[in-house]
């Protein structure tokens, strides 16, 4: 049995500071770009920055807990370097696995506000790696985000965009959303 989750909804801006970076100084074709971790913190949840942190310190607190005299007594040079070694594989698949969990987590938090703005776009195809209708939203978020600050007119603006990408890239959206319909 399901439990009953109350959707949230959350505003145009902090759907869009979970997913991307923006650098205000920046050249316009660089200043938004997608994030690798989301940011969980616009949605109430931990900083993507915390995060980063933590990984940052897993390493040294390994090599902390290896070499320290108890163990590296006990155990010895050779074995202390092959379990930092291994255990440090471990720390790196440890740190993909939190990624994943945290990036999906963001993603259905976000979903469902972002199908109300923009209810024909894939929030998945905006936000892939690969060849994709919406490869040039960051660029038109920049250049939006510049003359529009507001949520309103940010949301028009890119309504405009994606129609325009849509408009440019069909034949690749239609066997896209045909590949979809046949999975």
């Amino acid at each position: 049995m399901e439990t009953y989750k109350p959707m949230k909804n959350y505003s145009l801006s902090t759907i869009l500071e979970t997913i991307t970076k923006y650098k205000k100084n920046a050249p316009i074709s660089k200043r938004v770009s997608k994030r690798t971790i989301y940011n969980q913190g616009p949605l109430g949840g931990i900083n993507s920055s915390i995060i980063i942190l933590f990984f940052m310190t897993l390493p040294f607190v390994e090599f902390a807990a290896i070499f320290n005299p108890y163990i590296y007594g006990s155990i010895g040079i050779a074995q202390s370097i092959v379990f930092y070694i291994i255990f440090m594989s471990i720390i790196m698949i440890l740190i993909f696995a939190i990624v994943t969990m945290n990036n999906k987590k963001v993603i259905n938090n976000i979903k469902d506000s972002w199908e109300k703005y923009f209810p024909n776009v894939d929030l998945d195809l905006v936000l892939t790696t690969r060849l994709s209708p919406y490869n040039d939203f960051y660029e038109a978020y920049a250049q939006i985000k510049e003359s529009s600050p507001n949520d309103e007119e940010l949301a028009q603006g890119l309504i405009q965009a994606f129609a325009t990408m849509q408009e440019e890239n069909r034949d690749l959206l239609e066997s896209i959303r045909k590949d979809q319909a046949s999975n």
